[in-house]
């Protein structure tokens, strides 16, 4: 029988396992299957330009994952039971059941509206491409009414800065407003932060700093100190969270449900699940949490796959880097910050600003897509075979 490995997700983390697994292992001893909600990959690092107007690829998971041989199966992940072995999923037939042996958890994040009444049922958000598109509808109708729309991003993190700047520049009769919950870009450098002010002053975007939000309603949001914001479109970037499924499965989390995973991002209570991207929590190379983020997915992925197959085959398991290099912000379409930290994450005083940066993320973006919608590319053609069993070190014995 085949040793069958199940990845959940294929967002920038679970794409690169799958198609990697499946060109590195041979097919006669595994079959690898992808469970993922939608047909096209999602370029998430992307949604906000999305919602302000613009056209983004989205490629078939089909074209993606073609000539290698993984079976794509597009349904909801609906739960988790690492005791049996089975994954729960929902799909336009009903769903059903799908067993795995080792199972590779990339279900990703979603956006956290923090418990603040209001979020879910009046705010917009752009951690998902359906909401990325309500929000997108919004703003085409709001557009239509002439001047004086105000629309206010809530979430002064690196999605909350993109997000306001790239409508204020897509959509300019639109006024844009940025609350901050502190200083505006304090993760940046002196003159980093002096740049992105000195952008949102150019855009027209409002800042609104040390300003704490504790409600939101249909065209307002309410604050701590008891001003009241008019807004005819809330987008709330305030945050992210993983699903809640790892957590009811009885796999080991954090307090906000990421799966806790050692250095080569096997789960530490369920030693045949692996957790990669935005779902697990990994201690980087600095003897820090990684932050959720692509170049997470990046490094988790390939240190997933290294481990899955030197354990598979009874190879050795390379030790990826697990670091964070540093922000990339786009600002628009022709301006951008790029800001390098530090080994203990902190920023650098030196950084780059304007059209340059803007290309460069721009180039770190086509590439994220390329490598995602090309997952063999550079790899060897020999494919491994399984050992007869599978390497196991005596800590990973006395864990299962």
């Amino acid at each position: 029988m085949k040793h069958r490995i199940v990845v959940l997700g294929a967002g920038y983390a679970g794409a690169y396992a799958a198609g990697t697994l499946a060109r590195r292992l041979s097919p006669e001893g595994t079959e690898v299957t992808v469970v993922n909600a939608e047909s096209d990959f999602v370029q998430r690092l992307r949604l906000h330009q999305l919602a302000a107007g613009q056209e983004i690829d989205a490629p078939r998971l089909a074209d993606v994952f073609a000539g290698t041989g993984i079976r794509l199966r597009l349904a909801r992940v609906t739960a988790v039971d690492p005791e049996r072995r089975i994954v729960a999923v929902a799909d336009a037939d009903g769903g059903g059941e799908l067993g795995y042996d080792t199972l590779v958890y990339a279900l990703g994040s979603h956006g956290d509206d923090r418990g603040v009444p209001g979020v879910a049922e009046h705010a917009f958000d752009v951690a998902a491409r359906p909401s990325a598109l309500r929000l997108r509808e919004r703003l085409d109708s709001l557009e239509k009414l002439g001047e004086g729309v105000n629309v206010l991003v809530v979430g002064d993190g690196l999605t909350g800065i993109e997000t306001a700047t790239e409508i204020a520049e897509s959509r300019p009769r639109l006024s844009v407003t940025l609350v901050a919950r502190g200083e505006l870009g304090a993760q940046l450098s002196a003159g980093a932060r002096s740049h992105l002010r000195q952008t949102c002053d150019r855009l027209g975007v409002t800042v609104l700093e040390h300003t704490s939000v504790e409600a939101v309603e249909e065209t307002r949001v309410l604050c701590a100190d008891g001003t009241a914001l008019a807004a005819d479109a809330t987008v709330w970037t305030a945050g992210f969270a993983v699903s809640s499924i790892a957590a009811a499965g009885g796999l080991e989390v954090t307090e906000n449900g990421r799966i806790v995973v050692d250095r080569t991002m096997r789960s530490l209570s369920h030693p045949d699940v692996y957790a990669v991207g935005d779902s697990g929590y990994v201690i980087g190379d600095n003897g820090r949490p990684l932050p959720m983020s692509c170049a997470s997915a990046g490094y988790t992925g390939r240190q997933a796959v290294d481990a899955i197959v030197g354990r598979l085959t009874g190879g050795k398991i390379a030790n990826t880097k697990l670091e964070y290099p540093g922000n990339h912000i786009s600002l628009g379409r022709q301006d951008g910050i790029l800001q390098l930290v530090d080994a203990e994450g902190q920023a650098k005083p030196k950084y780059m600003g304007g059209r340059k940066a803007a290309r460069i993320k721009a180039g770190i973006v086509r590439m994220s897509l390329w490598a995602t919608s090309h997952p063999t590319f550079g790899l060897p053609k020999r494919k491994h075979h399984l050992a007869t069993a599978p390497k196991t070190s005596a800590a990973e014995k006395a864990v299962a």
